[in-house]
């Protein structure tokens, strides 16, 4: 009812219940003998997350077709990059997908560069993505982008710092970003001062989110996720947020509660890209589009995180250039794992979905990935349709 003859469509769904079954995304490997750092969009949770989420968005998109074939889909649901990929591959729908992950690299840079530039930084500051870091996230992120200018570029929850200015004087400022590395607080996000220290390129999604696409956090006997002080996701305690929020909405669904104060509400990206696309050209700092060449070491059909064009003729990622090779390389495994997943997600076939997590980093044995999918399949077996052939 509300898709015919729209323009725009924006999307931010979840399969319910997200948490308890989130929770079991991450307790299923566990129970043989692999537990995960977060469970959400890498690793075995973020491939059963994704099959959960395909069907639900590609219904969404195959009305589209149908009632709205010309309006855009403006994404936000996770696992963002896989499921902007599936609709971009499986229909004709144009799609962006907007994230607001590079708020933490704006507060990240805030921390490290807070003595320069006279930043109050709490002693024991964390970016973790928990509802209780928002408020700091938030006053960090904004004395970050008061101060500097920043360009990212990779996949979603996995981006890097390409370039930083102080946005009066556009003094490059990497060089102070290197010097600062060594006096940063104790508790900021150690895992992506490890990986600036070892690959001269600052990730700035944040460790809870980078952790997942990576090989190094699961070991058993180096027990990493304690080194790197990494939090699971809080679910009993972000369902009760999940629920006083759908009171409120109702709420004001009702006509019991003004909603005034959400003209006061930041949009994270939707109103700008309508606006935009109907009217004067803007510059994204970040959008989730396929590469066509964005990146220049990426796959061109890949689904990268990059500044855009945005205006009347559409949207049109910003030509970064090629990131460092090492880099290139991890961002490569992922995007090569996205195709693959996306895939098994839309067919239900077995054998792919096999394949899959035996290319995931987090798997190092053919007999566990094996247990692992079994146990999936059965303990979602509601969830899964295309599963049921």
């Amino acid at each position: 009812e509300a898709l015919r003859g729209a323009t725009h469509v924006i999307v931010s769904i979840e399969v319910a219940p997200r948490e308890a079954l989130w929770q079991l995304d991450w307790e299923v490997p566990l129970r043989h003998g692999l537990r995960q750092p977060y469970g959400e969009n890498g690793g075995p949770g973020g491939f059963m997350h994704t099959c959960r989420q395909v069907p639900a968005h590609l219904a969404i998109a195959r009305d589209m077709e149908e009632l709205c074939p010309a309006a855009w889909l403006i994404l936000f649901s996770n696992p963002l990059p896989r499921l902007v990929r599936a609709i971009t591959k499986y229909t004709s729908i144009q799609t962006v997908g907007k994230c607001h992950q590079i708020n933490v690299g704006y507060g990240l840079v805030a921390a490290l560069l807070r003595r320069e530039y006279g930043i109050e930084v709490p002693a024991d500051v964390t970016l973790h993505s928990d509802p209780g870091n928002v408020g700091v996230v938030h006053t960090l992120a904004a004395a970050g982008r008061e101060r500097f200018a920043i360009t990212s570029a990779g996949l979603n929850h996995f981006i890097w710092l390409l370039d930083i200015r102080d946005r009066i004087t556009g003094e490059d400022l990497y060089p102070a970003l290197r010097a600062a590395v060594d006096a940063a607080p104790p508790a900021l996000e150690p895992l992506s001062l490890d990986l600036f220290r070892a690959f001269g390129l600052l990730p700035i999604a944040g460790d809870t989110h980078l952790a997942e696409y990576l090989p190094w956090l699961h070991d058993p006997v180096a027990r990493s996720w304690e080194t790197y002080r990494l939090p699971l996701y809080d679910w009993r305690g972000n369902e009760g947020v999940r629920d006083v929020l759908s009171q409120m909405m109702q709420m004001m669904a009702d006509g019991r509660v003004p909603v005034d104060g959400l003209r006061d509400a930041p949009s994270e990206g939707a109103t700008e890209l309508v606006a935009a696309l109907g009217g004067r050209a803007y510059l994204d700092e970040t959008v989730n589009v396929p590469n066509g060449g964005a990146i220049a070491n990426l796959p061109a059909a890949t689904v990268v995180e990059v500044p855009a064009v945005v205006g009347p003729v559409g949207i049109r990622p910003v030509q970064v250039g090629p990131l460092p090779e090492p880099v290139a390389e991890l961002c490569r495994r992922e995007a090569a794992l996205v195709e693959l997943v996306v895939d098994a997600a839309v067919s239900g076939d077995r054998d792919l979905a096999l394949q899959c997590l035996l290319l995931d980093p987090m798997i190092g044995d053919i007999g566990r990935a094996q247990a692992i999918l079994g146990d999936y399949l059965t303990t979602f077996a509601d969830y899964l349709p295309q599963f049921r052939q």
